[in-house]
């Protein structure tokens, strides 16, 4: 069971939590909430994350990169693969089937909500199935961690909870895109070399450390602009301007992108991204409900 969950990279498992609390805070703000729906959709995005990792894992170890990276507590790996606790199918095996299970799940909301669930359907599963084979080794994969674990599973929670989108979901989906993405970006600074000898193609390769940590800062105080101009176009009420807090984690891991990208990334910089990832997430769902309640 450990091995598994190592493969499944569970300790990475609460994003989908926070995410669709995101997107059911949101609807139901705008006046829409179904807890069986929310359940569910909380059960299908946590597959397609298990799905992801396990892929991804598979692909890292059969390409070699898990057997070159130093590892972290939040980047390299789980190292599960190249210790062998696990035959390399057995993560093969497990993305798909919790590939599977998501597919289903999607397919019946698509029978409930309609086609209008479909695009956010389709990107998701390429988003998932795409990431490690394609989408990794195109420059694009931050873009699509950023929608398939960030934009789309906010809308589409909103979405099944009363089949429409409503200006308090279309906004809260937007901060989750850039944070998913910094949650990839920073992490691919450690495995640079291993990454550049397995054939991924990503940010840190493309713009080269300084300008992809540059990248990084943009994204990052992305969040808190956009929370702001969404509550000042009225779409999220004023309260969620505490979902800005957490961005006082940024210090950390911007103080080393802007003075020291070339330097190796500080374990509490990568800790820092996680938890603002996080708690801004929560925060930005508490504060939905807290609105909606008062």
């Amino acid at each position: 069971m450990k091995a598994f969950l190592g493969i499944a990279r569970a300790n990475f498992l609460l994003l989908p939590v926070t995410l669709v609390a995101v997107g059911a805070a949101a609807a139901a703000y705008d006046g829409a909430f179904d807890p069986f729906n929310t359940l569910l959709a909380l059960i299908g995005l946590t597959a397609m994350h298990v799905s992801v990792n396990s892929l991804n894992e598979y692909s890292d170890f059969r390409r070699g990169i898990d057997l070159a990276t130093e590892r972290t507590p939040f980047s390299g790996g789980s190292g599960t693969l190249p210790s062998g606790a696990l035959p390399a199918s057995a993560a093969l095996y497990l993305g798909l089937g919790a590939a599977l299970l998501g597919l289903v799940i999607g397919i019946y909301f698509l029978s409930q909500i309609g086609w209008k669930l479909l695009p956010i359907f389709v990107l998701g599963a390429v988003s998932v199935l795409g990431y490690s084979d394609l989408l990794a080794r195109a420059y694009v994969g931050e873009v699509f961690a950023g929608l398939g674990l960030g934009t789309l599973p906010v809308l589409g929670t909103a979405l099944v909870q009363g089949g429409e989108l409503d200006p308090a979901a279309l906004a809260a989906s937007i901060p989750p895109f850039f944070m998913t993405l910094n949650l990839l970006l920073l992490n691919e600074f450690p495995d640079e070399v291993a990454d550049r000898e397995g054939g991924r193609r990503n940010l840190v390769r493309l713009l080269g450390r300084v300008g992809a940590a540059r990248a990084y800062v943009v994204a990052a105080w992305m969040v808190p602009v956009c929370l702001v101009v969404a509550v000042a176009i009225g779409a999220l009420p004023t309260i969620c301007l505490l979902a800005c807090l957490p961005s006082l984690a940024l210090i950390a891991p911007t103080r080393w992108a802007l003075t020291a990208p070339l330097e190796p990334v500080p374990l509490p910089a990568l800790g820092a991204n996680v938890i603002w990832n996080l708690a801004t997430n929560t925060v930005l769902a508490i504060s939905l409900v807290i609105a909606l309640i008062v």
